[in-house]
């Protein structure tokens, strides 16, 4: 077995491993995947906290001043009503009030069996406090089942509105809500809950923005004070197959995984935000400046209190940080998520990195391998952090780390048993037969190609370039053309070969392509319009660009056909090239040739459309049926305008009559149809047939049977 060949396993085993890895993580490294992630926010380092979040603390000082927690109501009433009066935006309670104060001298008196009429119970007093105040209640949800029944449901205000949901929500769906007493409830402005949901390693990563509780979505404490902040009535949810996609909160579209979670982007360990403590608010020694207009969160850093948490910074956080972090990536939208994509992106990269190693190892020795190798690895962590922390993307880091180990260390075992002897034998036995270019693919897997000439039905493409001689004499300088060529023919060949396929010739501004040789591509007929349909879209901001630098914008026209053609290696000795040969690529080329007098973008033959899997799919119309020059045999050409969904520009139904009218002779009718069409839209088309009508209404043709010859390519 060859060294290639080899290589070539460990590449397939490797993409093999990583596939399955991707797919199917195991524990251990899905918690070595975030702690890379977690290692990127030390490297970052922190960064400032926004100013506008204030924490008040149920700190120590004020937990031996005021006693141990929970205290009565009347004290949290009085730190909130001094909040209120120094001009607090929105202030959020994680902390929950679920049973009754029972320090409350009404409740020692009843418990005794004393008239307690005419004293302040301590829960109403805090509740009319909750009344005149812009508090967000805050409650948590048990999310495994505890033994106690549930009851009551939260009240919130957000109006929660769901788009496109599918069959089966991943919304987090808890058992019970563990609740403020009514009194206190229904008196707060609205309410969220504050669980943090940590990772299988117990770091809190991400914050579930909504959970469906009996049927009922509610938000999160940090997501409801956004909304009351914003003044926005209502949140929606986007969905798309496989779970949550965003929730949106007026103009701000929050990126979530599946199940709802924003991940978030800590700025720092603990304690960078503002803290102030809540003995201070209770005893009115603080400044107005410090929390007017801002949002607060009443939360506990003291450890006594338990509310700690695991965060990529620290392994003690306070909890109440937690949330003021997620409050700070709602105002500053600076999210950090995997959108859709990115799993394409992950699954590129799992290719694409193997695949650059594997390059490395069969092009050069032991010590550029691993030179190569290193700059390789430095790419994938330097990549990943700049897109996490520049651009909010998150891509999965360790398995493409682990293939390109593996591979590397794979790779140097084997070429230490394989010399490159091999690759010279094979280049002497072909290098007389077929072009280097297919020399080197066969050094790579030789039996890839059969280059042997054979039958075999494909789809040819011409492309050509509209008013190319204009172009070129406006152009200051041939170099200036090439660059232009250049900038046009890079995306256009991208697209054929993304599309699987094969690039024949550049002929000028012209380019051949084909599809279904010498790989072989089941639907090529859709795969060769697919490319088209999407060149033509790309133009689009690639004329942008040009018009920004002042330089000539390209039009171009596209004819396919499909048919059985020779394909295979080709030409003289020493200078053969794979390409194919056959009737229908003159067809398809005289095809590409008479879009401009129809003007279309795309002209496709019948027997293009005959190989369709979905005709139904893009917008196409019958436009002639001509015999070219050369031909006997008559073909019918359609245009192509895009997908049938979002077409480049209407196709009238009364154009099909027309044509059936003018196939039949009937040319003063058609007549008729073609004016009003073209006093509509003065497209070409209509022209056409407009002059063509006009024509044989002058000059009767004899036998006329609907083919229209042309005398000229």
């Amino acid at each position: 077995m060859s060294r290639s060949n080899l290589l070539g396993i460990l590449l397939v085993a490797i993409l093999g491993l990583e596939g399955f890895l991707y797919f199917k993580p195991i524990p251990l490294l899905l918690s070595l995947e975030h702690k890379i992630k977690d290692a990127m926010f030390w490297w970052r380092g922190e960064r400032a906290g926004n100013p506008n979040i204030l924490i008040i603390d149920i700190d120590e000082k004020s937990l031996q001043a005021l006693g141990q927690w929970p205290w009565s109501r009347d004290k949290v009433a009085v730190i909130l009503n001094n909040l209120t009066q120094s001009g607090a935006g929105i202030i959020g309670l994680d902390v929950v009030f679920a049973e009754e104060d029972a320090s409350s001298p009404v409740k020692i008196l009843q418990s005794l069996g004393i008239d307690s009429s005419g004293l302040v119970d301590y829960d109403t007093l805090l509740a009319q406090t909750l009344e005149s105040s812009p508090v967000v209640a805050g409650y948590v949800f048990a999310m495994q089942e505890d033994g106690v029944t549930p009851h009551g449901s939260p009240a919130s205000r957000a109006i929660v509105i769901e788009r496109e949901k599918p069959e089966h929500s991943y919304l987090p769906k808890p058992y019970r809500a563990i609740l403020n007493i009514p009194l206190l409830q229904q008196s707060a402005y609205s309410s969220g809950y504050f669980n943090t949901l940590p990772d299988e390693d117990g770091v809190v990563r991400s914050v579930p923005l909504l959970m469906e509780y009996e049927g009922i979505l509610y938000p999160a404490l940090s997501l409801e004070m956004i909304r009351l902040a914003l003044g926005v009535g209502r949140i929606e949810v986007e969905y798309f197959e496989q779970g949550v996609q965003a929730v949106r909160l007026g103009d701000i579209l929050i990126p979530t995984d599946a199940f709802g979670r924003m991940r978030l982007n800590y700025t720092g360990g603990a304690k960078n935000y503002p803290y102030l403590s809540a003995l201070d608010v209770y005893k009115g020694e603080f400044e107005r400046e410090q929390v007017e207009g801002k949002l607060l969160l009443l939360g506990t850093s003291s450890a006594g209190l338990l509310d700690l948490r695991s965060t990529p910074f620290e392994s003690v956080f306070p909890g109440v940080e937690v949330h003021a972090n997620a409050l700070d990536n709602l105002l500053s939208g600076d999210f950090i998520a995997k959108p859709l994509w990115s799993m394409g992106a992950d699954v590129t990269l799992l290719l694409l990195l193997p695949l650059a190693g594997w390059l490395i190892l069969r092009l050069f020795g032991v010590l550029l391998s691993f030179l190569g190798m290193t700059l390789l690895l430095w790419v994938l962590f330097g990549g990943h952090y700049y897109l996490m922390f520049s651009q909010g993307v998150i891509l999965h880091t360790l398995t493409p780390l682990i293939a390109t180990l593996s591979l590397f260390f794979g790779g140097i075992m084997i070429n230490y048993f394989f010399e490159s002897r091999q690759k010279e034998l094979i280049k002497a036995k072909f290098a007389r037969k077929v072009s280097k270019a297919v020399v080197e693919e066969l050094t790579k897997n030789p039996s890839a190609l059969s280059l042997e000439g054979k039958e075999a039905e494909i789809t040819i493409f011409f492309s050509d370039v509209r008013d190319f001689t204009s172009i070129s004499e406006s152009l200051p300088s041939p170099q200036a053309l090439i660059d232009l060529l250049n900038d046009y023919m890079t995306p256009m060949v991208e697209i054929i070969t993304r599309h699987q396929g094969t690039i024949d010739k550049f002929i000028g501004d012209a380019v051949m392509a084909y599809w279904n040789a010498p790989k072989a591509v089941p639907f090529h007929a859709d795969e060769a319009l697919l490319s088209s349909i999407e060149q033509i879209e790309e133009l689009t901001p690639l004329n942008e660009k040009l018009q920004n630098q002042g330089r000539p914008l390209i039009r171009i026209g596209i004819g396919l056909n499909s048919g059985k053609c020779i394909v295979g290696e080709m030409g003289s000795l020493g200078r053969s090239d794979y390409t194919c040969i056959g009737d229908p690529v003159n067809l398809a080329s005289r095809i590409e040739g008479l879009c401009k007098g129809y003007g279309a973008l795309i002209l496709l033959s019948e027997y293009t459309l005959a190989l369709l899997q979905n005709p139904n799919r893009y917008a196409l119309r019958e436009i002639d049926f001509v015999r070219v020059k050369g031909k006997e045999k008559p073909v019918r050409i359609y245009e192509c305008l895009g997908f049938k969904e979002r077409p480049w520009k209407e196709n009238p139904s009364q154009f099909a009559e027309a044509l059936a009218l003018y196939r039949q002779g009937r040319f003063k009718e058609a007549l008729e149809v073609f004016e009003k069409l073209k006093a509509q839209n003065p497209e070409k088309l209509f022209s056409l047939y407009t002059e063509r009508c006009e024509h044989y209404l002058n000059e009767p043709p004899k036998d006329f049977d609907g083919v229209f010859a042309y005398k000229t390519k």
